[in-house]
């Protein structure tokens, strides 16, 4: 993979350094405008158009979701099975969990921000476009000229799981400060997404914790996905308190099976007794997603599970975190979906076939579905 020619390959087109280097310190003022909520299958022929070139801050989105957190270039192997050493070619894909979450929201016609730091570097100014590309406002994404966008190589396995190997030493994404924050963007949103990642270090840490506050004082939703990646902390012990010590803030979290168990210390994840243990008396909905068979949910009144859309796995980098954008899309235009179970679950399977689609395909961003690829998969599902 030649990194240093004069052009690299991005999802099967050759882009020139003169290219990559034209968006360098470009601000990105894009809007989207979301679609209805949804109902059922048969009530979700609108199809969401996302309208760019729109000043986010003069105009108040009322269905706006936030993303703060990390965004890199993930180098995903192009055959799986096999280990980093034995792989000979990648294939280079942007992502990070929140910048998929944002992303995800405007392939899905939703409107969507992302606040976060990368490199002054070819890969930052990349990941800049694929922004703007998909019609995310990135007016709070900042650039460092002192450090680089982050890497992650990724190991396929056979079934399409991976690990991952981090390249962040620091990364630029480590190094963003509260005083580079975005407040007006911030108080702006309808829901303010996050994970944990942003958690492990100083002084992105303040910031992460800054912004929450700025966005909870405001009056906005709280997203939470853990996203657990255990080898960027210091220790297990480290990651449990990390992840816990913002747990109570959230309005909504999304955890996987793994997760609880490791919260828990080892608990059962099916059993119900002791997801209720992780539900906080604040929280609006717990969501636990299951891979293929498809997820279960909480809130203070109700709970069950919602099955999953069947297809044949290739990559599950990005799934959740399209899950997550599937769910937060419909809540940013109607919160009332939490107070109504069917149509919280008829939201919920749609959030399964966003998750589902995106292992069909290699790579985070690249597979994230559009409303319309979604809305087919599930009549196709139910025909």
């Amino acid at each position: 993979m030649a990194l240093h020619s004069s052009a690299v390959c991005f999802n099967g087109v050759a882009i020139s350094r003169r290219d990559f280097v034209s968006c360098r310190r470009r601000t990105v003022k894009v809007s989207a405008f979301s679609c209805p909520p949804l109902s059922s299958v048969a009530r979700l022929n609108v199809k969401g158009k996302a309208v760019s070139g729109i000043d986010a801050s003069e105009t108040k989105d009322d269905s706006l979701v936030v993303c703060f957190g990390e965004m890199l270039i993930d180098f995903v192997p192009t055959i799986s099975g096999l280990s980093l050493a034995e792989s000979s070619a990648f294939k280079k894909a942007p992502g990070g969990a929140p910048a998929n979450v944002a992303v995800g929201i405007s392939r899905l016609g939703g409107s969507s921000a992302f606040i976060g730091k990368v490199g002054e570097d070819e890969f930052g100014y990349m990941l800049a476009d694929i922004l703007k590309e998909n019609n995310v406002n990135s007016e709070g994404m900042q650039f460092d000229p002192g450090a680089r966008t982050a890497l992650a190589f990724v190991t396929l396995r056979n079934d399409g799981e991976r690990e991952f190997m981090f390249y962040r030493n620091p990364s630029a994404d480590m190094l963003l400060e509260e005083s580079e924050l975005d407040y007006d963007l911030i108080r702006k949103a309808k829901i303010f997404h996050y994970g944990s990642i942003s958690l492990i270090t100083e002084p992105c840490k303040s910031a992460h914790i800054a912004a929450a506050k700025a966005a909870k004082d405001a009056g906005v939703v709280l997203s939470y996905d853990p996203n657990l990646r255990l080898p960027l902390w210091p220790s297990a012990e480290s990651a449990r308190e990390g992840i816990l010590s913002i747990w109570e803030t959230a309005d909504i979290i999304k955890i996987s099976e793994e997760e609880i168990s490791f919260l828990t210390k080892g608990e059962d994840p099916y059993d119900d007794a002791v997801v209720r243990k992780l539900y906080h008396p604040n929280l609006k909905l717990l969501l636990v997603t299951e891979g293929p068979d498809g997820c279960r949910y909480y809130t203070k009144d109700f709970n069950g599970r919602v099955k999953g859309l069947k297809v044949d796995a290739v990559d599950t980098t990005g799934a959740g975190d399209a899950f997550v954008a599937g769910i937060l899309s419909q809540l940013a235009v109607d919160l009332s979906l939490l107070q109504e179970e069917d149509r919280l679950r008829d939201a919920l399977k749609f959030a399964n076939a966003c998750g589902a689609l995106t292992v069909m395909e290699r790579g985070a961003i690249p597979a994230l579905p559009t409303r319309e690829v979604v809305l087919d998969a599930l009549l196709k599902s139910v025909a």
